[in-house]
């Protein structure tokens, strides 16, 4: 996974440190991929436990959904909040005090008797991913200047494999434990996150930077603003389907609760597979990578709507749309800073706020459809989103 991911992002091949210093310890650069990973985890953690959540609370699964929706749209104004209020601040204070926020998260998750409080805990679980997203996965080139595609490849693959397992992980912990034991057993893994970060992490001042004014430089690029369209309709689709993907599976598909854990954790190993093989890809073709990841997740949530009423063909859906979930991460983040390679971090956090705002809206809008028209619509607003960035790929990228 590290070398397909080394190949796969120009950050890693285009970003210079500022300074010169001696390299961290290896075991820094994966605390921060750990870090990384706890935070995916967590954004994927509630998928899974829908079903749980709201028989629990008294609240429909569309409500539930909030949990996706509320972090979402928070985490989209702190990626750019981050671009001006974190230029001042010690990167490695920043990363404890945003994965503090996460184990808080978690605890008031798991303590939560109302679906007020579980939305406010999710609340701080956004500003947490936002200012994570925007700081944390540039620093491999600062911390280990000797080899800047490994250490930013080792960042970057624990956002991917967070991707991949967050919801299996989920739906398993949640089938042992119970969904609330699931947010607390979550909350003490990242405290032992945090120590590690304090005891692993040198001194790392913050880069000069002009902050958000070099936001609309960026945006007056047509690529990069063709590119956040792509990301919007994708993960619109991905999430307004995603979200509800365990209640579909139980309701439809007639896939009782030990299934339930398997199934999605073969979706979770088919992520990994995916993410090798688009590796691979944008090396060759980036904008063919992107086009093939919104062709599978497509493809995948239109199997679930003509032919889920079969256990097995829904089973091979979950599967395929597993491959193209994990393709996602590396092609869309291959894509969009390819557009524009020497405004990293501003690209980074436009292309956070997008995808979490996105994110939001696709759970929001997968919510009232499931709420209005059941479950099976959400799986047909997930194939007009990522068809339609299909379309829209093609026709703003022509060869």
């Amino acid at each position: 996974m590290t070398d397909s991911l080394k190949a796969a992002s120009p950050l890693a091949l285009s970003t210079t440190p500022s300074t010169q210093s001696p390299p961290a310890s290896w075991s820094a650069v994966v605390a921060i991929g750990v870090g990384a990973f706890t935070l995916v985890t967590a954004e994927c953690l509630p998928v899974g436990l829908l079903p749980q959540i709201a028989q629990n609370l008294a609240v429909s699964e569309g409500q539930a959904g909030l949990m996706v929706t509320a972090p979402g749209i928070v985490a989209a104004g702190a990626a750019l909040l981050t671009i001006s209020v974190g230029k001042r601040i010690q990167r490695q204070h920043a990363l404890l005090v945003l994965l503090s926020l996460l184990v808080i998260s978690n605890a008031l998750v798991a303590c939560a008797n109302s679906l007020g409080v579980l939305l406010v805990a999710r609340m701080l679980l956004g500003v947490a991913v936002g200012g994570f997203w925007t700081i944390g996965v540039s620093l491999g080139p600062r911390l280990r200047p000797d080899a800047i595609g490994r250490a930013t490849s080792v960042i970057f693959s624990g956002v991917t494999v967070g991707t991949v397992v967050g919801v299996p992980a989920g739906t398993f912990l949640g089938g042992l434990l119970g969904w609330r034991l699931a947010f607390a057993a979550f909350a003490a893994l990242v405290v032992l996150v945090v120590v590690s970060l304090v005891v692993l992490l040198p001194r790392i001042p913050p880069e000069k930077s002009l902050g958000f004014a070099q936001v609309p430089v960026v945006m007056r690029m047509n690529t990069v603003r063709a590119g956040l369209v792509a990301v919007v309709l994708i993960f619109i689709g991905q999430f307004a389907a995603y979200t509800y993907i365990a209640p579909f599976l139980t309701q439809i598909s007639g896939i009782e609760s030990g299934r339930l854990s398997a199934l999605l954790l073969a979706y979770g190993v088919a992520g990994v597979f995916g993410n090798l093989f688009c590796g691979w890809f944008v090396e060759r073709n980036v904008r063919r990578a992107v086009l093939a990841t919104s062709i599978f997740l497509g493809g995948a949530m239109l199997a679930l709507v003509i032919c889920g009423a079969s256990s097995g063909w829904a089973a091979a859906a979950v599967v395929a749309w597993g491959i193209g979930f994990g393709m996602l991460p590396i092609a869309i983040q291959s894509w969009i800073f390819k557009a524009a390679p020497d405004q990293l971090e501003v690209v980074a956090a436009l292309f956070v706020a997008a995808g979490q705002l996105a994110m939001g809206l696709g759970a929001l809008i997968g919510g009232v459809v499931v709420d209005h028209f059941g479950v099976q619509m959400a799986m047909g607003v997930g194939v007009a989103g990522t068809l339609g960035a299909t379309l829209w790929i093609v026709a703003s990228f022509p060869r």
